[in-house]
């Protein structure tokens, strides 16, 4: 169940480029790990560790850069992996975690498996 904060920072998504993918106007994902990073980038705005307009403006520049790649070599389109770079940016930006921890946290990227992050 969402909260005040939870419904204000999806419901400021809708209708932007950076509008997560619905399906009959709930939130659709696809792989576990797509509701845990949403969740996970929600608590951690909702705490205070950075501000969800800064997540968002990382999270339409992570779009766009998808975006203007050229199209050989480029990855299949992916809501869920853009948002998880949007936030390991933010959380870099946001010195929330140390250098070593945000390079453990790549180097298990979601995107090869099913696991957690």
């Amino acid at each position: 169940m969402f909260t005040r904060f939870e419904e204000y920072a999806a419901s400021s998504m809708l209708g932007h480029p950076d509008s997560p993918p619905r399906l009959q106007g709930k939130l659709l994902f696809g792989k576990a790990w797509e509701r845990e990073v949403f969740g996970l980038a929600l608590s951690l705005s909702k705490a205070g560790c950075f501000e969800w307009e800064d997540f968002r403006q990382n999270l339409i520049g992570s779009i766009v850069e998808w975006e203007n790649a050229p199209c050989e070599g480029q990855p299949r389109w992916d809501y869920y992996e853009r948002f998880f770079v949007a936030l390991m940016k933010t959380i870099k930006v946001s010195g929330l975690l140390s250098s070593a921890e945000s390079a453990a946290l790549e180097s298990g990227s979601p995107f090869d498996s099913e696991k957690s992050i």
